[in-house]
């Protein structure tokens, strides 16, 4: 790890309220984050907002998730033309080795909900500080190819801010341009799949971002965030190509 482990507290972070955002794109999209995850849990207090302010009720909303095998953190910076953090994991890791992704990992005993997972693993990974992250909300469980539930937790970060790849995890950091992902379409990618010693071709979509490939999970997820904030509708496939001539 390239810093010590920092104790995630929930009720220390902040919650992004759009009233208090200036730029329309990311405005747009923590509103309508928010309302999905308000949606997601069925409790009478989160609806009483002249009690209870929208902080407290997303991250009331976010303790009562149940939590997930693992979280990422869906990382978008806070500016005008705003950019989402990705990695690509190291060559060496025992799953998805040298794919792209969301900065994340498994949950964890001690975490105690898919926040503190997704916060913790993007420290350790980026050297993200977890105070330095202000929360929107979550998006729907996604489910990787291994069988596993993964929760998407989506936060705005500083667009400025120093994180540094940990390499016994990741091989690199770089950044999608959102402009880019509501605007550009998705090109099919092609990719060897082997189960029970068989092997196929499977076509899916992706997007080429800075001489990387996006697919897979992280591509779902991607796909996830665009339906929601800007109900973008994309197809996501898994076709076995065939090859008769």
């Amino acid at each position: 790890m390239l810093l010590p482990p920092q104790s995630v507290d929930l009720d220390e972070l902040a919650v992004a309220v759009p009233d208090f955002i200036r730029y329309p794109t990311i405005r747009q999209l923590a509103e309508r984050v928010q309302h999905e995850t308000l949606n997601a849990v069925t409790s009478p207090a989160l609806y009483d907002a002249n009690n209870t302010s929208l902080s407290e009720r997303i991250l009331d909303s976010l303790y009562q998730t149940p939590i997930a095998d693992a979280s990422v953190l869906v990382a978008i910076t806070h500016e005008r033309h705003p950019k989402l953090l990705l990695t690509r994991r190291a060559a060496h890791m025992n799953s998805h080795a040298d794919e792209v992704s969301c900065a994340g990992g498994k949950h964890e005993a001690g975490d105690g909900n898919n926040v503190v997972t997704a916060l913790r693993e993007a420290c350790e990974e980026t050297a993200l500080p977890p105070n330095k992250v202000q929360l929107l909300g979550q998006l729907p469980i996604q489910t990787s190819k291994s069988g596993m539930s993964v929760r998407p937790i989506v936060a705005l970060i500083a667009p400025d801010l120093l994180l540094v790849p940990e390499l016994a995890e990741i091989s690199r950091i770089f950044w999608a341009d959102f402009e880019t992902l509501l605007t550009q379409p998705t090109v099919e990618y092609a990719v060897e799949y082997t189960m029970q010693n068989q092997t196929a071709t499977i076509l899916t979509p992706s997007w080429q971002v800075d001489g990387e490939t996006i697919w897979g999970l992280t591509g779902r997820v991607i796909a996830s965030l665009l339906e929601t904030g800007f109900d973008r509708q994309l197809e996501w496939y898994y076709r076995i190509q065939d090859t008769r001539n």
